[in-house]
């Protein structure tokens, strides 16, 4: 059950949320709202592959 939400929700992230890895974002110059956009999607994707 936890695992098919993760998985919806993954789905949801790459439909809405914009993708940094294809815009070449620098870390360091990334700002804390960046930070957090990608902090979610790596939480999300961790927790729909276990």
């Amino acid at each position: 059950m936890k695992k098919q939400v993760f998985k919806v929700l993954a789905k949801v992230n790459k439909a809405i949320l914009p993708s940094y890895s294809k815009r070449n974002l620098d870390l360091s110059k990334a700002t804390k709202l960046q930070l957090a956009i990608i902090g979610w999607r790596w939480y999300v994707t961790r927790n729909a592959l276990d």
